[in-house]
């Protein structure tokens, strides 16, 4: 039986690994700080083995740097010995039931560097869309992450007083004001590791979004592109945070700020596919009826508003009447929505009486207006010209923008598609977000806590834009969990099957505010409830088949003691004290967590419990792993798990009966299940 290694991958090995097996003449060693000779990649043989000139220090070339960038990658790369543990308690079934654990998605408390490489084996390549809203650095964030370069992490603690329960090191409040020589250096070294490491849990065609202001921007523009390459930068978008009236022009010398930004990568952009947003619509009967008249609709324009038409203009020297309907411009299709309480698909539903017909995008109908009208300065009305003979004989409806702008209404084949036989709304987006207000999120969705700061309908877009059925969404800065509030809600209103997984430090909450006064301490408590309640509001209202729940975990250190890890550490004297390498105070359930991230089982897989000659058996995802964490286990036990031909055995070290149990243990499998991968702890 093989011992599992219980830690998350060393990258900085696996990265020498591969250089050293490509260019094996490059491999040397050197001495290191403190005398010890140690291996090494000699620069100059691996560039002359790549055939590039060689960079020297003193060269000048492109690059953007900053002090403890190398640590910082060091950091993104290096191992942790940590897991996982589960939180029943705070879990929540799929049905929505307080302690159920059988949800597919999963949220976890910890730092969000330790949860990212914890997840980054079994998770690899498996995640669509990463959308964070890490801090903007305004100058009063509270940097809350243990990345600090220059004191050890137990000095840190000292310092800082923040422990848990069990003495782990919970998170630093000093606050990053720009008196900080270090401003914007500790803002990329909290940021840049995670990016690194998140970057490999995209799948192929997955796509991250993060929000920014304009105080990291440009940072964030530069990392994002070093991490995830220029050629796979998608857009910046820009989002008006401030809807409606803004008082005042300026804020002392600066413009008042009134834009936030969300940048967007690709794993790989080649694979990317932005698809438009599918709504069926209630279009399709009017569609047919006018393609059963043969009578054409992609080129239909629509009147915005039920007015009878009126004469806009009469040109008594040519003889020309000019009839409308008081209409809208193209971009002002969703003010008028808004307005009217209604989506835009609704424009075209409730004043389908009020389409018109045109030849083609470029009918000589259009041009013909146009020419006609040139010269006047009429307001933006739509022009009903109707020609005294011809093929174009009836109504044609066009628009004349005001000033020299001029076109034509919002066509009907902008908004419907026809796609494998049914018509469909289309939702079209630009990198221009103006049109979500940001100003009532205290209300929205009737939570009765703090939302946080992104309304659900900015993050139902970015879901419904880049994601479909049974895509993993993750948001390792959580906060109060707007991420999992929107899939929920898409998973309602498009029918989707998502699943999210969402990570928040357990940042204490102000004692004078009045979520610690509601009883919420952390803000993983506030993101939790908020996923309940949200589940339970939705469900109330609609009863929709979704999940409602999520897994709960924490972060938390090894379920192995040390002299599993450095046993050569360990005297002779000591070893009477390490008869067991796994620490009192875990729980078979605990280990089971701990080898299913070692292994590369989903945390979100099916996990039953029985029962074999007396003895606690765990199968998750239908028998692929089966698993036997208590001692004592007789060879009935190891015969049972055996016959049921798991993937994965797992069992404890030296747990067997007896020496003759483990002396048959490996013949027992060899003879009921041969191809099973048999590992210890």
């Amino acid at each position: 039986m093989d011992k599992l290694k219980m830690h998350t991958p060393d990258l900085a090995e696996e990265n020498y690994k591969k250089l050293a097996a490509l260019f094996p003449d490059a491999v040397t060693e050197t001495i290191d700080e403190n005398g010890n000779v140690v291996r090494a990649i000699d620069k100059d043989v691996l560039m002359q083995e790549i055939n590039a000139q060689v960079v020297d220090d003193g060269q000048e070339r492109y690059q953007f740097t900053w002090p403890d960038k190398r640590k910082s990658l060091v950091l993104a790369n290096a191992p942790i010995a940590k897991t996982l543990r589960f939180e029943k308690e705070k879990s929540v079934g799929r049905d929505g039931t307080l302690g159920g654990t059988d949800s597919e998605n999963i949220y976890i408390e910890g730092d969000n560097l330790d949860a990212l490489k914890l997840l980054q084996e079994t998770y690899l390549g498996k995640v669509k869309m990463i959308y964070i809203d890490p801090p903007y650095n305004t100058g009063s964030d509270a940097f809350i992450y243990d990345d600090d370069f220059d004191v050890t992490s137990e000095e840190f603690s000292d310092v800082s007083g923040q422990h848990d329960d069990d003495g782990n090191i919970l998170f630093d409040m000093r606050i990053n004001n720009e008196s900080n020589g270090r401003f914007h250096t500790d803002w990329l070294n909290m940021l840049y590791p995670r990016l690194r490491v998140a970057k490999d849990l995209l799948s192929d065609d997955g796509v991250i979004f993060i929000s920014i202001d304009d105080n990291e921007v440009e940072n964030l523009l530069k990392i994002g592109n070093e991490i995830f390459g220029d050629d796979n930068f998608v857009n910046i978008v820009t989002v008006k945070t401030k809807v409606g009236g803004v008082s005042g022009s300026s804020e002392g010398k600066s413009l008042k700020d009134a834009t936030e930004f969300i940048s967007i990568w690709a794993k790989n952009k080649s694979s990317l596919s932005f698809e438009p947003v599918y709504i069926k619509t209630k279009l399709f009967d009017k569609i047919r009826s006018y393609e059963e008249e043969g009578k054409s609709w992609k080129y239909t324009s629509v009147v915005a508003e039920l007015s009878d038409k009126e004469l806009i203009f009469e040109d008594s020297k040519r003889g020309m009447k000019f009839y409308g309907y008081r209409t809208l411009r193209t971009a002002s299709i969703q003010s008028f929505a808004k307005e009217k309480g209604i989506t835009k698909e609704d424009v075209y539903n409730h004043y389908a009486d009020r389409i018109f017909r045109t030849t083609n995008a470029q009918s000589s109908v259009r041009q013909t207006v146009m020419k006609e009208t040139e010269g006047y300065d009429y307001p933006m009305f739509g022009l009903e010209y109707t020609p005294t003979k011809g093929k174009n004989e009836g109504q044609v409806v066009e628009i004349l923008y005001k000033g020299e702008k001029r076109g034509m209404m919002m066509f009907l084949s902008d908004a419907v598609e026809k796609k494998d036989g049914e018509y469909f709304y289309l939702d079209k987006i630009t990198s221009l977000w103006d049109d979500i207000d940001y100003n009532n999120l205290s209300k929205e969705g009737n939570i009765e806590f703090p939302n946080g700061k992104k309304p659900i309908k900015l993050l139902q877009r970015i879901i419904n834009l880049s994601t479909s059925d049974d895509d993993l969404v993750l948001d390792f800065f959580s906060g109060s969990a707007s991420t999992a509030h929107a899939v929920l809600q898409a998973n309602y209103e498009k029918e989707k099957h998502l699943h999210f997984i969402l990570v928040q430090l357990p940042e204490k909450t102000d004692k004078k505010s009045e979520a610690f006064k509601a009883g919420y301490k952390t803000i993983c408590d506030i993101g939790e409830e908020r996923i309940r309640r949200a589940g339970k509001k939705i469900k109330e209202e609609t009863g929709a088949d979704i999940d409602y729940g999520f897994r709960c975990f924490k972060v938390d250190s090894s379920n192995m003691k040390d002299v599993y890890y450095r046993p050569a550490d360990i005297g002779q004297m000591n070893l009477d004290q390490f008869t067991d390498n796994i620490k009192e105070d875990r729980t078979p359930d605990d280990l089971l967590i701990q080898v299913m991230l070692d292994l590369g089982v989903l945390l979100s897989s099916k996990v039953e419990e029985t029962e074999i000659a007396g003895k606690k058996v765990f199968s998750v995802a239908d028998g692929y792993l089966i698993a036997c964490f208590d001692k004592n286990v007789t060879e009935d036990v190891v015969t049972a798990i055996a016959k049921q031909k798991p993937f994965y055995a797992v069992f404890r070290d030296s747990s067997m009966a007896s020496d003759s149990v483990a002396a048959n243990f490996e013949q027992i499998f060899d003879t009921y299940s041969p191809q099973t991968v048999r590992k210890v702890l």
